[in-house]
């Protein structure tokens, strides 16, 4: 994670994730991933209260952003390459993708 105007970086890795999806409109689902952290993994940053990851994708399943929040707001963090890429991963797998079609309606 990197906050923004920070030089310090953290690097997230994800053991498991749960997702909560919800159909926004004809255009958009929002997939809200809580996650556990695996084993030598850096902590999720001291400031953070209850972060989240709200993936947007559309009906068909492609993500359009990964945004963190804290407390389902969006916050002052970004996730780093190698997070989004876990993250994207997930989202792309079969089973998440049977969901985001189901979840669309």
């Amino acid at each position: 994670m990197i906050k923004y105007g920070s030089e310090q970086v953290s690097h997230l890795r994800f053991a498991s994730f749960d997702a909560r999806l919800e159909r926004r409109n004809e255009q958009w689902i929002d997939v809200v991933l809580r996650f556990e952290l695996a084993a030598g993994s850096d902590e999720t940053p001291a400031d953070l209260i209850d972060l989240t990851a709200l993936v947007i994708c559309t009906h068909q399943g492609q993500i359009a952003q990964i945004v963190p929040q804290d407390e389902e707001i969006d916050c002052e963090y970004q996730f780093t390459s190698e997070e989004k890429v876990q993250i994207t991963a997930y989202i792309e797998s079969p089973t998440m993708q049977s969901r985001i079609r189901q979840a669309a309606g």
